[in-house]
């Protein structure tokens, strides 16, 4: 089954909460596998990362290290809150979006934008800006094209990720992609727009969101083991108080 439809996580939401509260899935038990919820949904495994961060925000599920993820708390069919879009689908939209973006800027792309880009490129490297240069980069391959909607759509993009709670919420916990990850993959993007390959400059816009997509997809799982990790020192810490 392909992926349809406006907010893919909200309609797992639904679903899921609706099986808690009609005592599928009671307080204590597994959710099924995230491979065994692919299947069942239809969609991807960003979808269903972005499903499972939506339910820990509400406080209906956790998710614990070598065991899944666990439902915590009763639901009504009509618990939820309005989380917005997610900072996987958004990535996933820009993905879609900024390979063809890049691939017209490297027609049109001009000697003055390309040196605007260095500089861009140059200012990632430096941690207190290198966030601003990221987002300024992208925008300014989308104002190379020339076209007034790419570069508001490029640009909304951006500033959705902070704007939408359950994004915000997983690139907070991301942080920011390695220095050396960050650099060589918008040095490889810079070089197709340089040699003004389309189908170069397409690939690699595609390949740089692709590894965002799964630095997010580690994030998410590393958040969930190290939170783990936490608890178990904490356990293991009050034992040792009543053992003493």
């Amino acid at each position: 089954m392909a992926e349809h439809g406006g907010k893919l996580y909200r309609r797992i939401v639904q679903s899921i909460v609706a099986d808690i509260a009609a005592g599928v899935y009671p307080v204590g038990a597994r959710l099924p596998a995230e491979r065994d919820l692919t299947e069942r949904f239809g969609v991807s495994r960003p979808t269903i990362r972005e499903a499972m961060i939506a339910l820990e925000m509400q406080g209906l599920v956790e998710a614990r290290k070598g065991s899944g993820v666990f439902v915590l708390a009763a639901a009504t069919p009509h618990v939820e809150q309005e989380l917005d879009i997610g900072a996987f689908e958004i990535t996933e939209a820009r993905r879609l979006l900024e390979g063809e973006v890049a691939a017209v800027a490297a027609t049109e792309i001009d000697a003055e934008q390309l040196a605007e880009l260095r500089g861009l490129l140059g200012d990632m490297a430096r941690d207190e800006v290198a966030e601003d240069a990221d987002r300024r980069f992208h925008i300014a391959i989308a104002e190379a094209t020339g076209n007034a909607v790419i570069i508001s759509a490029v640009t909304d993009f951006w500033d959705m990720r902070f704007r939408s709670p359950l994004a915000r919420e997983v690139l907070l916990k991301a942080g920011s992609l390695g220095t050396e990850s960050r650099l060589a993959e918008h040095g490889r993007i810079l070089a197709a727009l340089e040699a003004r390959s389309p189908i170069d400059a397409r690939n690699a816009m595609r390949d740089h969101l692709s590894r965002v997509i799964d630095y997010l997809l580690d994030v998410t799982e590393t958040e969930a083991v190290e939170r783990a990790r936490k608890e178990t020192d904490q356990r293991r810490r009050a034992l040792a108080r009543r053992t003493v």
